[in-house]
């Protein structure tokens, strides 16, 4: 089966200020590493070898990033810039001619700083029939996240952005399997966000993967202090 990847890396990281004046956020070093090179790496170890990557926010340095990548052969980096920001939806409506030639296709927000084993994570798709899968993880946090709730099959059959009475503590980790179809599905409602406007047309269709390892948010400077503590020895 072939799998394709959509990094979804052009935010401005406004929270991240004044890191992100000079460097976009999807640079930004963890570990001393930009938090792309942890995305490759995943990718590589699931044997996906071609992703789509938007840009918009000083783009020249991420050119210049994946272009180092496409060097070493281990992942094929395409660019999609944004000359106004798409928003996460938007990215595959203006895509929709890349889920040509794949069986699914994971979308990766890649501003999280995760040890997700995308590998498993495709594995699960395929074993179920619906058209999408969301990654979950669980946070202590539910009410500042999107959260799902699961029948005893494994299908989310509720979710909702940071709901004031968290019926579970399943967050929206940010990643997705979609078949090719769901990819043109969503690539045909016009729409802008995922969180928001996607998920809640795929409720009841749509698996939940629960991770149980690492993964955080470094959109704020306090997260990103503690993903720079927290990488030593994650990926050794």
């Amino acid at each position: 089966m072939s799998t394709k990847a959509l990094l979804l890396a052009g935010g401005l990281g406004t929270r991240l200020r004044p890191l992100t004046e000079t460097t976009p956020k999807c640079l930004i070093p963890v570990g001393g590493r930009p938090i792309l090179d942890y995305w490759v790496d995943a990718l590589e170890r699931a044997h996906i070898t071609e992703a789509l990557l938007n840009t918009h926010h000083l783009p020249d340095p991420v050119r210049s990033y994946m272009a180092g990548v496409n060097q070493t052969g281990r992942v094929m980096l395409h660019e999609a810039y944004e000359p106004t920001l798409l928003g996460s939806a938007g990215t595959v409506t203006a895509n929709r001619d890349f889920a040509d030639g794949a069986d699914a296709i994971v979308v990766i927000y890649a501003d999280n700083l995760s040890d997700m084993d995308l590998g498993a994570l495709v594995a699960a798709h395929h074993a179920h029939s619906d058209p999408m899968t969301m990654a979950l993880f669980h946070t202590p946090y539910p009410e500042k996240c999107g959260i799902a709730a699961l029948d005893g099959d494994g299908r989310i059959t509720e979710f909702v952005e940071k709901p004031e009475m968290p019926k579970s503590d399943l967050a929206n980790a940010g990643i997705y399997v979609l078949d090719a179809d769901a990819w043109r599905e969503i690539a045909d409602m016009g729409a802008f966000d995922f969180g928001f406007d996607v998920i809640p047309k795929f409720v009841g269709r749509m698996q939940g993967f629960t991770h149980q390892g690492y993964h955080r948010d470094i959109g704020t400077h306090d997260s990103l202090a503690q993903a720079n503590t927290d990488v030593v020895g994650l990926f050794s």
